[in-house]
């Protein structure tokens, strides 16, 4: 059997649903998934039930989905030869009502039969297989009808559910959520309008209506297209969720996970200080450093996992470092967190290297590498090994992958931050912003100008405790009579990892 004819997000969908006992896709309107399902739909039941074959149960939430999906799997039934015994209308037995009969159309193989079901959760009782959920935002009573069909899985089936987003409350936006922030193992896919034309679908349009096909009559298509969904567009072509208002992380929520006992560190300069000799500069940084992170980072306790978050700042905002141990409970909690102010692009790299030096089991960091945050980026992966260091370059897509796990974390209270009434108000300037989480502009108030700053560093760390990261290393022999000098001076700066984890490391 072929689907040659599929574009490359409807070959995704199919090899997915292949490998994964559950898909969830959320989607752009009129992309072609339905008639993509109807193809998987039908090799699952022309297939024998060694060589995976399984019967498959359709749901779209009103009768005339149910009619074109049958249709579409006796227009593949024909493509893909498997001799489609009969598609028409049928009935069977309510479970809950034995006096009432449920309309659904079916179409068997001699091998299996696809069924279309009316969108109630009572129809998938005593089944088994292969469930599509199509459209799934859209049906009346969708929490009860995943119950349903994830009950199949038990006995091996699969389910695929396939939706456009209808608000970011809906439980179908809820289930994409939990499977971005890790609590659903579940294979997620995601096609937006863009990606759909960038992988041919207005060419197959022009294809199939037997007119040419022009970029600029693409173009002039999509903002007809865009035009057309007006301020609905979003969420109708972009899988951008309408949004509630308000801060994405609750106040109360924030208060419960804050630790009196964690130490924000704050480190501010005038002016003139850019203009000091360097030697100040470095001794009034190395005096700032021995006297308060000293102490606190001697208190790390050497058994646990390190990692840092570093949002960038020069003038302006603040530049904060968030350290984060992973406790023996999963929990990421600070030892400290550094937030300065005013800091010369020098003295900055001398206190995040001369922190990182000293954490306890130090794994991964995440710095902030947009704009002037490059430079302190680039020479920590140097540092350190680019292996262990991630140069962030914030984007939607970043912030869609990081921002539900971070949230989760809050939610199931596996993160912890310093209770302290600007952290959390940086932390609740967090909203969502086109149906993503991060930072709109304007300042996040507090007593001083900040912009979110030891919020977002709080997401890197998080992001970095996360990371799955390659450890290599090995104890260079060193001469008779010779040790390695550690002393943090920036001319030295190359000594104290070489002296930890040999050149092999970088």
């Amino acid at each position: 059997m072929t689907t040659a004819g599929f574009l490359p997000y409807q070959w995704e969908l199919r090899e997915t649903v292949r490998t994964a006992q559950v898909t969830v896709v959320e989607k752009s309107r009129r992309t072609g998934y339905s008639w993509a399902a109807a193809a998987i739909a039908v090799e699952h039941a022309a297939r024998r039930r060694q060589d995976g074959g399984m019967d498959v149960f359709y749901m779209g939430y009103n009768l005339e989905m149910a009619r074109e999906f049958i249709e579409y799997c006796g227009d593949w039934a024909k493509v893909l030869q498997v001799g489609a015994v009969s598609v028409g209308e049928t009935v069977f037995r309510d479970p809950e009502r034995p006096d009432q009969d449920i309309k659904a159309f079916r179409m068997e193989t001699a091998a299996g039969k696809v069924v279309a079901l009316p969108s109630m959760p009572r129809a998938l009782r005593g089944m088994q297989g292969l469930v599509i959920l199509d459209e799934a935002a859209f049906h009346d009573n969708l929490e009860e009808l995943l119950k349903a069909a994830f009950a199949l899985l038990i006995w091996g089936g699969k389910v695929l559910v396939i939706s456009t987003h209808d608000g970011d409350e809906n439980p179908f936006n809820t289930l994409v959520t939990d499977i971005r922030a890790g609590r659903r193992p579940y294979r997620l896919l995601r096609c937006d309008f863009d990606r759909a034309l960038a992988e041919g679908l207005y060419q197959r349009i022009c294809q199939k209506g037997g007119k040419p096909w022009t970029p600029e009559a693409e173009a002039k298509w999509r903002d007809e297209i865009i035009a057309f969904y007006g301020d609905g567009a979003e969420e109708e072509l972009f899988c951008v969720p309408s949004r509630g208002t308000g801060a994405y992380l609750p106040l109360a929520l924030l208060e419960l996970r804050s630790d009196p006992d964690i130490p924000v560190v704050r480190w501010e300069q005038p002016s003139g200080f850019a203009e000091l000799a360097e030697h100040l500069r470095v001794a009034e940084t190395r005096d700032f450093l021995d006297n308060q992170l000293g102490p606190l980072l001697a208190k790390c306790d050497p058994a646990l996992r390190h990692y840092f978050g570093q949002d960038f700042a020069r003038l302006g905002h603040l530049s904060v470092l968030w350290p984060l141990a992973v406790l023996q409970n999963m929990v990421r909690r600070p030892p400290f967190v550094v937030e300065m102010r005013n800091i010369p692009f020098e003295q900055q790299r001398q206190v995040l290297f001369y922190v990182v030096d000293r954490l306890p089991r130090f794994t991964a960091g995440k710095l902030d590498a947009t704009g002037n945050g490059a430079y302190l980026a680039e020479v920590a992966a140097q540092r350190y090994g680019h292996n262990r260091i991630e140069q962030v370059k914030f984007s939607e897509g970043w912030y869609r992958d990081n921002m539900p796990p971070w949230k989760a974390a809050f939610e199931d209270g596996n993160i912890l931050i310093p209770r302290d009434a600007d952290v959390i108000s940086d932390h609740r300037a967090v909203k969502l912003v086109h149906g993503i989480a991060q930072l709109p502009k304007g300042d996040s108030g507090g007593k001083a100008k900040r912009h979110g700053d030891s919020a977002i560093a709080n997401v890197l760390a998080n992001a970095a405790s996360r990371a799955e990261v390659m450890e290599y290393a090995y104890e260079p022999a060193q001469p008779t009579g010779a040790g390695p000098r550690y002393d943090d001076d920036p001319d030295d700066a190359w000594d104290a990892p070489r002296a930890r984890f040999g050149k092999g490391a970088y």
